[in-house]
């Protein structure tokens, strides 16, 4: 299992809504909006790490309202 937080850069004024379309998607476990310079953090997992990329490219970036995203998978050290 491969778990990661995902940073979000959102359009003006997106970042609520975006965060409540992602947390409604396999594979994410927490979608909050915030504040500084990124609008939404999510936390998410996935089988492997090409199953991740998968959920970020595919499900995640194609929503409407996304500018960037930065993806941080956890590791245990």
């Amino acid at each position: 299992m491969v778990r990661a937080y995902i940073l979000i850069q959102t359009e003006v004024g997106r970042a609520a809504q975006v965060a409540r379309e992602i947390a409604g998607i396999e594979g994410v476990t927490e979608a909050e909006d915030v504040t500084g310079p990124y609008d939404v953090v999510v936390r998410a997992q996935a089988d492997d790490v090409d199953a991740l990329g998968r959920l970020v490219v595919a499900r995640i970036q194609r929503l409407e309202g996304i500018a960037r995203t930065l993806t941080c998978p956890i590791v245990n050290i």
